[in-house]
């Protein structure tokens, strides 16, 4: 436990930078997780509509400096290749 008036101080502001920390971090994983979600069930217009809110949640995390600036720029690559992926896809002919 701390003892100085400054290691206490320190301690507090390391508990609230670490929750605001693991709620940026949830929330990308949940919109992700979400998106992925909507992919593989078909729902293409959904998924394009969710991709901003992504990106405004990685670019926010990244500029906080809660995750680096490349990792940042991987995630949003992945999401969106995945997305691109699927928008591309062309139907399969049956006959």
């Amino acid at each position: 436990m701390p003892i100085t008036k400054s290691a206490k101080k320190a301690l507090r502001q390391n508990i609230k930078r670490r929750k605001q920390n693991i709620r940026r971090k949830e929330k990308i994983k949940k919109l992700t997780k979400k998106a992925t979600f909507l992919i593989s069930e078909k729902k293409q217009e959904e998924a394009i509509k969710l991709l901003p809110k992504i990106y405004k949640a990685i670019d926010k995390a990244a500029k906080k400096k809660t995750i680096k600036k490349n990792t940042a720029s991987r995630k949003k690559s992945k999401i969106a290749k995945i997305i691109n992926q699927i928008i591309n896809q062309k139907p399969q002919d049956k006959g």
